[in-house]
């Protein structure tokens, strides 16, 4: 492997919350790298990245979006990901095989609190990471305020690298912290070099203290020099930089206003000097480069010409054009450029590269040259637990038999959807992590597929049990030409503990009812169960055939099965039938600001608190765990975010049945037709 192209390849995650201006950023640096001759805009629609129709109609990145481009000889692949919390796992997905991110924000205190999931994600995998404080030009509150705010949702200390100039409210330079050189920005060029600003050597001084003092804590040479008060030379802080960056010990902070180029060229050339080589993420990962290729799907693309393209990593060796990959070979190499696709030969070890026709590869699988080739266990991004649910129905019934391929197809390119036919309501249940996700999703099918969609709420799998015991007497006498039917049961009914599920006995003396038609009476008793006297299946119920009676001709299975129906039919009204719902653990994690209301949530929607506490790995955020009814969990984590800035979060499973109270009850029934079919939470 050429140790220059290694030394040389960077490969970077541009990740921030929502709006912050992450894609307008990756325009500005392909801009200033020569890749594009003219920027696109969010509002034209010309970007390279969010370049897909659902991206364009919202004016939103909803996929990742690689573009490469060559600066000062450096080859760098930039990974813009979406910022919406919805399309999350794009981003984690990508950040997998970044070697460093830069994380995008707005200089406004109230919304720094959207990054702390990212700097978490970002911290636990030691990824590497920038800040770039974006849209300066539009700041309500100090630099030093809005740097003392991320530093409390950041386990890394932060370090700023550069102090800002301003002019009245127009921020027109920077002063850099490392050379004490202030420039002036200029639009469309380089910032000019020019004195720094009298009124400023203060400020500029306690920045560049609070950048040293913290850079000291990892190197003793530097922390001596401090004490003796020798002024530590350039390069030498450069050393610490790229050092404590590449290990993942501090976050240094650059701002500037990317819509404008402002700032970005310097942002650049910490990328060149302090960003990590694609070695240091591969020896992170337990990796070098002694072994043959080794690579990682990051993304999946269902292109428009119907291609499949494998956005992969490659951790270490090289590959080429048509070696296969887990027996698969690979159909082209391209480098990415938004949608538009440049083909290579050969990708080596660190780089970002779109592979075609990797059928049946999916996203964060390993890939490698030689079968009996041993791989470390390279990690991959969790797989986030679905929160939003649609029940959808083909608008043409005859396209029922596509949907399946069509949803396979889907999720290979959106890990984070799921799709099921329910076991209860027979719906087809799409999954995911919010309205919008939902709503890309479906427009995915639409125009990839041809599918259109119409949706409604899931029903709630709602169930009904029996308080009290009886006794039921079925008699089927049926009678056309020929033979007749006749079947007569006895049967007991009783209720038994919640969870039990359905037990059926048979106490038949002296063969009041021959042995070879029990079975019928049990299928009978069954089949009525699926449909209780309100409606719904019926749950934790015994019922024991107890006495009956036959005719030697015209008995028979089917008869008695009829009889026991009968006899189900007859009873079941008459043992105080309940209605029940199902009930879910729901663990919510949010900041400690918003605990008390999140807990006035979970009350107001029947929840049953069963406590809360801080969260070990996590500081400052809570985890309330509480009982929810499935019924009031439609909107939940809609409401959940709207409270918590976007960043709360929740994990539920299925735990019990659960008595439905009258009020509510009342409802449901009134809504499913009084005892016909299910009703909707």
């Amino acid at each position: 492997m050429n140790q220059k192209v290694l030394e040389n390849t960077r490969n970077v995650a541009i990740v921030g919350p929502y709006s912050s201006g992450k894609t307008t950023l990756l325009e500005s640096l392909l801009s200033i790298a020569g890749a594009i001759t003219r920027k696109g805009s969010i509002k034209d629609g010309n970007t390279v990245g969010d370049s897909s129709t659902e991206a364009k109609e919202r004016q939103m990145s909803v996929e990742v979006t690689a573009a490469t481009a060559n600066y000062k000889d450096i080859n760098f692949t930039f990974l813009d990901c979406p910022g919406s919390i919805e399309f999350a796992q794009e981003t984690y997905n990508a950040l997998v095989g970044a070697g460093a991110a830069i994380v995008v924000c707005e200089p406004v205190i109230d919304r720094v609190l959207t990054l702390a999931p990212l700097f978490k994600f970002l911290d636990d995998w030691e990824i590497p990471h920038l800040v770039f404080i974006n849209k300066m030009d539009r700041s309500k509150n100090g630099f030093m305020d809005v740097l003392h705010a991320l530093k409390q949702v950041s386990s890394r200390p932060l370090v700023p690298q550069q102090y800002p100039i301003h002019q009245g409210e127009e921020l027109v330079g920077y002063i850099d912290l490392v050379t004490e050189q202030a420039y002036h920005y200029h639009k469309g060029s380089p910032a000019d070099p020019v004195p720094l600003p009298d009124r400023l050597k203060d400020e500029e001084k306690a920045a560049r203290n609070e950048m040293l003092e913290t850079l000291s804590e990892f190197d003793d040479h530097l922390l001596e020099e401090l004490l003796e008060d020798i002024e530590p030379p350039k390069e030498e802080i450069l050393q610490d930089l790229k050092l404590e960056l590449g290990a993942d010990q501090i976050v240094p902070v650059f701002l500037g206003i990317a819509e404008q180029d402002y700032g970005v060229r310097p942002l650049l050339e910490a990328l060149i000097e302090e960003a990590p080589a694609p070695t240091v993420t591969a020896q992170r990962r337990g990796l070098s480069n002694e072994q043959g290729a080794i690579a990682q799907v990051l993304k999946t693309y269902f292109t428009s010409q119907g291609g499949r393209l494998s956005l992969v990593r490659v951790w270490q060796g090289e590959i080429t054009d048509g070696m296969a990959l887990n027996g698969v070979r690979a159909g082209g190499i391209y480098r990415m450029m938004g949608q538009q696709q440049q083909p290579t030969n050969t990708a080596s070890a660190g780089e970002i590269v779109a592979l075609g026709r990797l059928e049946g590869i999916k996203t964060g699988e390993i890939l490698t040259a030689n079968s009996n080739q041993k791989t470390a266990q390279l990690p991959k991004a969790d797989k986030l637990e679905p929160v939003y649910a649609l029940a959808i129905t083909p608008e043409n019934r005859k396209d029922e038999v596509k949907l399946s391929a069509a949803m396979s197809k889907l999720i290979e390119e959106d890990p984070s959807l799921h799709w099921e036919q329910h076991g209860d309501t027979k719906e087809v249940i799409l999954w995911g992590q919010g309205e919008i996700h939902l709503q890309v999703a479906l427009d995915r099918l639409r125009r990839k597929y041809n599918l259109p969609m119409t949706t409604h709420l899931p029903q709630v799998p709602y169930k009904e049990t029996i308080r009290q015991a009886n006794k039921s007497h079925g008699r089927y006498k049926h009678q056309t030409g020929g033979h007749g039917a006749f079947g007569d049961v006895h049967l007991d009914i009783k209720p038994l503990p919640r969870g039990t599920g359905f037990q059926f006995h048979e106490t038949i003396v002296g063969g009041v009812v021959p042995k070879q038609y029990i079975p019928g009476v049990e299928t009978g008793v069954r089949e009525y169960l699926a449909h209780g006297p309100l409606g719904f299946p019926v749950v934790d119920v015994d019922v024991t055939l107890t006495d009956g009676s036959y005719h030697t001709v015209d008995s028979s299975e089917q008869a008695f099965k009829q009889a026991a129906r009968l006899a189900m039919t007859e009873g079941m009204p008459k043992c105080n039938p309940v209605l029940l719902e199902p009930i879910l653990t729901v663990n919510v994690a949010i900041p400690s600001e918003f605990t008390s209301k999140a807990l006035q949530l979970v009350s107001g929607r029947r929840g049953q608190i069963l406590g809360y506490e801080g969260m070990s790995d996590w500081k400052g955020w809570d985890c309330v765990t509480a009982y929810l009814p499935q019924a009031e969990m439609h909107n939940f984590i809609v409401e959940l975010r709207s409270l918590t800035m976007g960043v709360g979060t929740f994990k539920w499973q299925y735990d019990h049945l659960q008595e439905v109270p009258d009020k509510v009850k009342e409802t449901v029934l009134a809504h499913s037709g009084n005892g016909h079919g299910n009703g909707k939470g």
